[in-house]
């Protein structure tokens, strides 16, 4: 073979490898689409992530389904993605249990979330809220902590697993105010929220969405505000800042990623879907009535979001000595 031939080849090869690449940006969608919570279903990331995929499926003009795959705090879903073909075909509904916590927790994970996803946005956020059991006589965040100070391990707490944010939240709490707490874990949000309701364990932190309708109904009582500022779904609680502990933040975010090295047309596509989606009166609405602010930031804002999370939790993770079962 001549090197001219050769060269000619070559060429030919490099030219048919962009012409099928930019068909595969330009003919998304070619099939369904699929959204993975890696949670149970009936929470807050399967609530949002099928206000997605109703809305994407009208815009999209294929079937958008939303697939729940648990497990491992949420590391077996975002597996699941991670290794997926990077066509913008199977997408996570993520956040920073599995993308920020979980690696800090696990000492060998099947992705890298720094490597191995294409953030496309953020979907929405809702501030942790301290809830107690009525049985419990605080009213404030205040008479927590001179209660917890009283008692040394009175106070018990619940949570959705050992290095959850409910988890660290409660061990945050107890290491800023000095506090001797007891951790009861449980398999799930709503397993450790039951158990709240029923006395067994004293309080927690929880997603707003999931304890609003119980506080309503006096079987629970509201103390804190785990946010940056005051929910506009609960303007008469005050934030954990505001009682006296500042910096305190914890809020449970859902971002919508792809597989690394997704083009960046469906990217972009995708991200004016979440943005369209949010911005709707009706989706809105809904949002605010769970206490769920919405986002829509860039895929740019995601990913540097996504970075300070890793540092933010890693620091406290090390400093609180702890590692997954």
């Amino acid at each position: 073979m001549t090197l001219t031939m050769a060269r000619r080849r070559v060429l030919l090869a490099v030219a048919l490898g962009l012409s099928c690449a930019c068909a595969t940006a330009q003919t998304f969608p070619s099939r369904g689409v699929t959204i993975v919570s890696p949670f149970a279903p009936g929470g807050p990331n399967d609530l949002i992530a099928r206000t997605l995929a109703t809305r994407f499926t009208e815009a999209l003009g294929v079937p958008v389904v939303v697939e729940n795959r648990g497990g491992a705090g949420g590391t077996v879903g975002t597996g699941l993605v991670a290794r997926a073909a990077p066509d913008g075909h199977m997408l996570l509904l993520g956040g920073p249990s599995s993308l920020a916590i979980a690696p800090h927790l696990y000492a060998k994970l099947p992705y890298d979330s720094m490597r191995d996803f294409a953030p496309i946005s953020n979907v929405a956020l809702t501030p942790y809220v301290l809830a107690v059991n009525p049985r419990v006589p605080a009213k404030s965040l205040a008479d927590v902590i001179r209660i917890a100070k009283s008692r040394p391990e009175a106070l018990s707490f619940g949570s959705s697993g050992a290095g959850s944010v409910s988890h660290l939240a409660a061990e945050l709490l107890s290491a800023t105010a000095r506090l001797q707490l007891v951790h009861v874990p449980y398999k799930g949000t709503v397993p450790s929220i039951t158990a709240m309701v029923s006395g067994d364990v004293d309080m927690m932190f929880a997603d707003f969405s999931l304890i609003d309708s119980l506080s309503r109904a006096g079987k629970l009582r509201l103390i804190a505000v785990a946010g940056r500022k005051r929910s506009a779904a609960l303007p008469g609680v005050a934030t954990v800042i505001e009682s006296g502990i500042p910096d305190f933040v914890m809020e449970g975010r859902f971002g919508l990623l792809a597989p690394a090295g997704t083009p960046r047309d469906t990217v972009a596509r995708l991200h004016a879907l979440v943005v369209s989606t949010i911005r709707s009166g009706d989706v809105r609405a809904r949002f605010s009535q769970l206490g769920y602010e919405p986002l829509g930031d860039t895929p740019d804002e995601f990913a540097a979001l996504i970075r300070t999370d890793h540092e933010r939790f890693g620091r406290l993770i090390r400093s609180l000595g702890l590692k997954a079962d």
